[in-house]
């Protein structure tokens, strides 16, 4: 029997992943990935969870990533039964108290010009701008889909925009 828990132990870690967090004043970034993609790809993909701790509002304006020539805020929506992307214009607004998401078939980052492929098991840095918070230094992991995130930060929920 502790043989079948362990095996099955082993089976799930692999998915588990400990979370990341980056920290600059009132904005706390968590967890942020990139998927990986083929060699000849020419863009990827960034998500992650912003909170902001603060009394004001802060707006997340741009950035920049080790792995690309540019790193753009973009915008997944639906015309005419088709998924289509579109830059987003004057940024992200992160409300006081407030968790927004970038994540797959909403707003996200999108790595323009890829300097090379981006493997899974391997990490980036990036920088991400913000109005108030300045430039926070994070590091992207290079996760496969279905990798299991973290679910809370510091009791709010994470992967839910408030």
């Amino acid at each position: 029997m502790l043989r079948t828990a362990i095996l099955a132990a082993c089976l799930v870690l692999p998915a588990l992943v400990s979370a990341h967090q980056f920290t600059a004043g009132s904005i706390t970034i968590d967890h942020p990935t990139s998927r990986p993609t083929p060699k000849a790809a020419k863009t990827g993909v960034g998500y992650l969870s912003i909170f902001n701790a603060g009394t004001q509002a802060d707006r997340l304006v741009g950035g920049s990533a080790e792995a690309s020539e540019r790193l753009e805020l973009h915008v997944t929506e639906i015309v005419d039964g088709v998924a289509r992307m579109r830059p987003v214009e004057g940024g992200v607004v992160i409300e006081p108290g407030a968790t927004i998401d970038l994540a797959s078939g909403g707003i996200h980052i999108m790595l323009g010009g890829l300097k090379g492929p981006l493997v899974a098991g391997e990490s980036f840095q990036g920088e991400l701008v913000f109005e108030k918070a300045g430039a926070i230094s994070i590091e992207f992991n290079v996760e496969r889909p279905g990798v299991v995130a973290p679910t809370t930060h510091e009791g709010h929920p994470m992967g839910e925009s408030q």
